[in-house]
Parts: structure tokens; sequence; C-alpha cells
């Protein structure tokens, strides 16, 4: 049974929590995908002002926003959960992690198909800004706190504020499994290095034809 599965997951998932009806009765995240998966039935069955209805009421409940036509997929993890946006054509693929403050939001220019497609097994750190219909692959990260606005490849890890791939297939477990937010490299801090090394370089040369020229 689905929402079983849902609750069996999430304990899975979160040392904190030690059994399903803690997860059922406790839990926000889990409060707001049930409620999700009806609205998400309503909505195709064009029940509209209900399954927006429904999806209102979750929000208000839990401080989780899921537009009723977001497409998600099986042992979804919401962990904490207050702040996150998810879009009306956002589609989230099977055992992905979101954490709190994260947003699946549009550009405000698109039409039709405007928010991510997000692959399976990925993990979403907190407060990930991800925008328009772009696609992140199976098993990607996104580090907290990224703005991703083009295309994740899968088995990739991207980290900035404009984020940029730090690591790609160097994980052995899927990132949501992991639920490493920490160890994930910082693009500025490697370009900073990259940088410094050249300086020292020429610094180097530099000081060695000083010396030369002072033999000579």
């Amino acid at each position: 049974m689905g929402i079983i599965r849902d609750a069996r997951n999430i304990t899975k998932k979160d040392p904190a929590a030690r059994n399903i009806l803690e997860v059922m009765l406790l839990y926000q995240g889990f409060h707001a995908l049930f409620m999700h998966r009806i609205a998400h039935c309503l909505y195709k069955h064009r029940f509209l002002f209900l399954a927006r209805l429904i999806s209102q009421i979750s929000r208000f409940f839990t401080g989780i926003e899921i537009h009723p036509g977001a497409k998600i997929g099986e042992s979804l993890f919401i962990d904490h959960g207050m702040g996150v946006v998810i879009g009306e054509t956002a589609e989230i693929g099977d055992n992905c992690t979101i954490y709190h403050s994260v947003t699946l939001g549009g550009t405000g220019k698109d039409t039709g198909k405007r928010h991510p497609t997000i692959g399976s097994n990925v993990l979403i750190g907190a407060g990930a800004v991800i925008l328009g219909p772009l696609k992140v692959g199976d098993n990607a990260m996104i580090g907290g706190g990224s703005v991703v606005v083009c295309d994740v490849e899968p088995n990739t890890t991207v980290t900035g504020s404009k984020a940029r791939p730090v690591r790609r297939n160097g994980m052995r477990l899927a990132p949501s499994e992991e639920l490493d937010q920490i160890h994930t490299p910082d693009p500025v801090c490697q370009e900073m290095e990259k940088i410094q090394k050249r300086l020292e370089i020429i610094e180097a040369m530099l000081n060695a034809g000083k010396k030369n020229n002072g033999e000579a």
C-alpha cells in the first residue's frame, strides 16, 4: 500500500523516526505527501477546485506547498519540510529526498511545462532553488543553497549560487540514500585555489629569472 510504503521509507531514512506510527501521526512531510496523493487524484479527474482546496489546507497545516498538478513518484522523503514549494508541472521520480525551504519553481516566463523534472534517487539540499523546465538526472545531488537554472546530468553533484558540477560518478551510494549535504566541494573555493597555484608558479618563475639575471 502506497501510504505504508511512504511511511516506511521515512522511518528508514530518518534516524529520529522511531516507528511507522510516529511518522504517520507526527511527520508533516508525510502528511503533506498523503494529502497531495488525494489532491492529485482529484486534479486528474478534473475536480480542480476541490484539489486546490485540499492542497491549501495541507499548506496551512504543514508549511509545505505542493500544487495538486505536480507528479510525485514513490518513496519521496520531505525532511522537516517547512517552506518547500513544488509547482504545478513539476515531476519527481522515485526515492528522492527533499529538505526544507526547497523550491521547484518556474522562471515566470514559461508556459506549459514550466517547472523542473527531477529523476529518481535525487537529493535536494536545504534552501536549494531549481527553476524552469529543466531536468535533473537520476542519482544527482543538489547542494544546500544552490540555484539551479540548467540541466543536471545523472550521477552529478552541483553546488553554488549558480550551480555548477563539482562531482560526477564519484559516489557509491545514491545521494538520496547517502543523505550527505556536508561533504560537497565549493566550486568558488576550487577556482580560488587554482588561481593561487598559478600565482605561486608565476612568482617562482619570476624569482628564478631574477636570480639568473643576478648571476649573469
